[in-house]
C-alpha cells in the first residue's frame, strides 16, 4: 500500500503539471482571450470630481511640479496627436475648484503631454492629481493618480483611448 502523504503529493504534482499544460498552446483553450496590443484605460473612481468641461488650454499653471504622460489608441498603441487632456489638482494656490489649478494641454505628435504647475498638496489626506479625456472622439476617461508622497515633484500617467 502507498502511504497517504506520498499519494497526495503525487496527485498534487500531477494536477499542477496538467493544469499548467492546459494553459499552454495548442491546448490553451482554457486561457482567457488576450487582446492584441493595448487595452483601453478604465476610468478611475473619483476621477471626475471638480471636472470643468472645456477648461482653457494653458502653457503652465505655475512651477515646481510636472504632470506628464502619453496618449495612445487602444488596440494598436499608436500615439494620438492633438488630444486635449484636462489637468487639475489641489496645489499651494488652493483647492481643486480654484480656477488657477485647472487647465488643458494638447498632446504632441508622439502622443506625449506635459504641464508644469504649482506643488500638489494633500486633499482629503492624499496628494493626487486629476486628468481627463472627454472630447467625444474616444470614450471618456477620468484618472486620479495618487502620489507616493506629498514631497513628490512629478506624476506620470498614460491614457489608452478606445473609439467612442
Amino acid at each position: 500500500m502507498i502511504p497517504a502523504t506520498y499519494a497526495r503529493r503525487s496527485f498534487l504534482v500531477a494536477a499542477s503539471v496538467a493544469g499548467l499544460a492546459m494553459t499552454q498552446a495548442p491546448l490553451g483553450l482554457l486561457v482567457p482571450a488576450r487582446a492584441n496590443g493595448f487595452a483601453p484605460t478604465r476610468t478611475m473612481r473619483g476621477g471626475s470630481n471638480n471636472y470643468r468641461p472645456n477648461a482653457p488650454l494653458v502653457s503652465a499653471l505655475g512651477s515646481g511640479f510636472i504632470v506628464s504622460g502619453m496618449v495612445r489608441q487602444a488596440g494598436n498603441g499608436a500615439p494620438l496627436r492633438g488630444v486635449r487632456i484636462q489637468i487639475w489638482a489641489a496645489t499651494t494656490l488652493g483647492g481643486e475648484r480654484e480656477p488657477r489649478n485647472h487647465g488643458s494641454v494638447l498632446t504632441a505628435a508622439d502622443g506625449s503631454f506635459r504641464l508644469e504647475m504649482e506643488q500638489i498638496v494633500p486633499n482629503f489626506g492624499q496628494p493626487h492629481a486629476h486628468l481627463a479625456y472627454d472630447d467625444g472622439r474616444f470614450q471618456t476617461v477620468f484618472l486620479r493618480p495618487v502620489l507616493g508622497s506629498a514631497k513628490d515633484r512629478s506624476v506620470q500617467t498614460e491614457f489608452v483611448l478606445a473609439p467612442a
